[in-house]
């Protein structure tokens, strides 16, 4: 006689030995969602809800995601929204702003809270796609009994974070499925989909944030997120995206003390078509950023008295 899989009992076994919790992101997860978060398993409990009213707070806290993002989703709605599949678009705290799903699915999609205005963080219903890569920031697949309620063991979810122009996460994408033929190596295929669909939003939001200025693409081997640079007129970056951070050594701090683009991607920079003033402008600022604002030593390195270089700062409005 087969003996029968109890999923409740497994999960509580393996999350309570550390070491499985230490190999296994999804025993990990397994793990805080008990100890963390104090949820069992066995639990017949559904996603949290919004209100009406907080529903709206929340999509209007999110309203440029949420534009940037609204045709990606359609996109890949429309590639695999006829393979049973839904679609959500959520913030950092795993609220679903955005949802997409065949009519004749939202039945079986419904029961088990993939719905607009419901949260899909751990805390609300444990180990799934949206919560745990919101928790580990970064893109994970759940199949079915790798779920820590045992009520959500129909569904297969593959979910990607996205980042805002700061390299903080700030929402995720996310397919699932309650199909019963739904395998790895499927989705492998739809986590690729949503990686890439996450990746183009990340970089719209980043060119929206800094819609004036330059963006360059920092050359990278192997990265699908975007590495991108905010650059303004005189070549001093504004902004990096997480994977131009990475690459790059970048950070906050950094960035607001002043960083040349070109010491940073290595290049000697030519402006083409702006006039002289410009250009020297822009070399007296790298000049002056790589020296840590000390006038005296800008100087040195340009062979000029600090009297000669006062001049030249006056004249070009260098503060």
């Amino acid at each position: 006689m087969p003996v029968r899989f109890d999923h409740a009992e497994h999960v509580q076994t393996v999350a309570a030995h550390g070491s499985a919790a230490a190999s296994s992101p999804v025993a990990a997860s397994w793990r805080r969602c008990l100890t963390l978060h104090g949820l069992s398993p066995e639990e017949a409990r559904t996603p949290w809800r919004l209100s009406e009213a907080e529903f709206r707070q929340a999509r209007h806290r999110s309203s440029a995601l949420i534009e940037e993002a609204r045709g990606e989703i359609d996109r890949l709605f429309a590639t695999v929204g006829k393979a049973g599949c839904c679609l959500l678009l959520t913030d950092e705290n795993g609220i679903a702003l955005e949802r997409r799903g065949a009519a004749g699915d939202d039945r079986d999609f419904r029961g088990v809270g993939l719905w607009s205005g419901t949260v899909w963080g751990e805390a609300s219903v444990g180990t799934n796609g949206i919560g745990t890569a919101l928790a580990d920031e970064r893109a994970v697949v759940i199949l079915r009994d790798q779920h820590f309620l045992s009520r959500n063991t129909g569904l297969s979810c593959t979910t990607a974070p996205i980042r805002d122009h700061t390299g903080r996460v700030a929402a995720a994408i996310d397919i699932s499925t309650c199909r019963d033929d739904a395998n790895e190596m499927t989705m492998s295929i739809l986590s690729q989909a949503v990686r890439d669909a996450a990746a183009r939003i990340e970089a719209g939001l980043f060119r929206r944030a800094f819609s004036a200025a330059r963006i360059l693409l920092v050359p990278v081997d192997g990265k699908a997120a975007p590495a991108l640079l905010a650059v303004d007129r005189d070549d001093l970056v504004l902004g990096a995206t997480r994977a131009a951070r990475q690459v790059l050594g970048l950070d906050d701090r950094r960035i607001a003390t002043g960083v040349a683009a070109s010491d940073l991607l290595h290049e000697d920079r030519t402006v083409e078509g702006r006039e002289l003033d410009d250009a020297e402008r822009a070399a007296l600022r790298r000049v002056l950023t790589r020296a840590g604002g000390n006038v005296s030593q800008a100087a040195d390195l340009l062979g000029i008295s600090r009297a000669t270089l006062y001049r030249k700062m006056k004249k070009l409005s260098v503060n």
